[in-house]
């Protein structure tokens, strides 16, 4: 989620405040609302409370002493980290059970750095999907409970076989919880279903078990687990442990995006472009589907960085690049070097997708282009669409490039496909 995520600040603290405050000002996601007492966070929420995504509550008020904003901001369903200034663990226990997200002691920047980091992954968790799998009523349900406690997504299964079922299902699953003891199909046994197909990097494991033997961990870590954890469990080591899992499987895909995206417009490179092309291609022979193919150019780019400077270029790289993106995003475009990008277009004919582009081609002359300094240039592209599948991608490419020269030839700014290239 991207969007600004409004917040409910209450504490009475003129000092904690003032931190929050600072802490926030680093954060261009998140937008606070501050109340100092119970009285003002009721005004406060009845304001806000159609676009309130979570709340930051002292537990101790003037005129709520005992926690009441607590139960008053659960009541109203809105996801709530407690922040308080002494530790109790009868406290403690009492409110995680009463269903906040968190419980952050006051003990330094670092505490309220903690609260705001909790906030944005709250936010994240919305766009996980997590697989509970478990033969017990109650523990499944107990589980999924506390995942959307902290907004994930949750759809769950009664043992290994339904697990398999609800994956294939739901390709968009990111962590798996799966018990060890259920019928038909153990945890174990999940697990090696499982990793013939997702790598540990592609989707989590957690392995859970309320039996004693002590060598549980390990064996579902060499059976594919990503983690382990013993029934019962402490509620916030399994936070804990989720959030450090999804965690380091969102920092590999940021690793392989950046490997796999051109680092000035951000547009998929060209290795990543023939990888997974060469899928579509063999889709479209087996199939005896439609592929388009194209290459675009951006033309007389070599005056553009003569005359106004190479940074200037960049810009121009960068600019085309999100117009690619905004009318080409649900195809797969990739720029293929200097001011050469690829395109696929599979489901349309030839005719289609040179009208498409053509389409692109219009946008792209008709838009300003900002090079710096208060100056705007505006450009164009020429491009070559061919549907030939010839003998692979490769060739395939090589024909919408000949169709291409021929669209410079006949004056730039054209797009030439199949009917026109002969």
């Amino acid at each position: 989620m991207n969007s600004i995520k409004k917040i409910l600040v209450v504490e009475d603290s003129p000092i904690v405040s003032k931190i929050v405050r600072h802490v926030l000002k680093s954060d261009d996601g998140i937008e606070a609302v501050y109340a100092a007492d119970f009285a003002q966070t009721k005004v406060a929420y009845a304001a806000h409370k159609d676009d309130l995504f979570a709340a930051l509550v002292d537990l101790n008020l003037p005129d709520a002493p005992d926690g009441e904003v607590v139960d008053y901001m659960l009541e109203q369903q809105v996801p709530t980290i407690v922040l308080t200034g002494s530790y109790d663990d009868e406290r403690r226990e009492r409110l995680l059970s009463k269903g906040i997200v968190d419980y952050v002691i006051k003990e330094g920047r670092y505490s309220y750095n903690y609260a705001v980091n909790l906030v944005n992954r709250l936010s994240k968790n919305q766009d996980v999907k997590v697989l509970v799998v478990d033969d017990s009523d109650t523990s499944r349900n107990h589980i999924c409970e506390l995942l959307k406690r902290h907004l994930f997504q949750v759809v769950s299964a009664n043992d290994g076989i339904d697990a398999v079922k609800v994956l294939l299902d739901n390709p968009d699953i990111k962590l798996l919880i799966t018990d060890y003891n259920m019928p038909r199909m153990d945890g174990f046994e999940l697990v090696q279903n499982i990793r013939h197909k997702y790598e540990k990097s592609d989707l989590v494991i957690i392995g859970l078990s309320s039996e004693g033997q002590t060598n549980l961990s390990a064996k579902f870590i060499k059976n594919g687990a990503n983690d382990f954890l013993q029934k019962p469990f402490n509620q916030e080591e399994f936070y804990c442990r989720v959030s450090h899992n999804v965690e380091s499987l969102e920092l590999i895909e940021q690793i392989r995006n950046a490997a796999n995206r051109d680092h000035l417009t951000n547009l998929y490179n060209r290795r990543y472009f023939f990888e997974h092309g060469e899928e579509f291609y063999a889709h479209a022979l087996s199939a005896a589907s439609p592929l388009a193919a194209a290459v675009i150019d951006i033309d007389y780019f070599k005056n553009i960085n003569d005359t106004h400077g190479h940074e200037a270029g960049d810009r121009v790289l960068t600019q085309f690049g999100e117009i690619l993106e905004s009318t080409l995003g649900r195809f797969l475009v990739a720029r293929a070097g200097g001011e050469e990008f690829f395109t696929l277009l599979p489901g349309l004919d030839n005719e289609k997708a040179s009208a498409y582009l053509d389409k692109v081609r219009s946008i792209v002359s008709s838009t300003p282009i900002d090079i710096g300094n208060d100056e705007t240039v505006y450009v164009s592209f020429s491009a070559g669409v061919t549907n030939q599948l010839s003998t692979s991608l490769d060739d395939q490419l090589n024909i919408a490039d000949e169709h291409l020269y021929r669209a410079k030839d006949a004056g730039r700014n054209l797009v030439i496909g199949d009917d026109l290239g002969s």
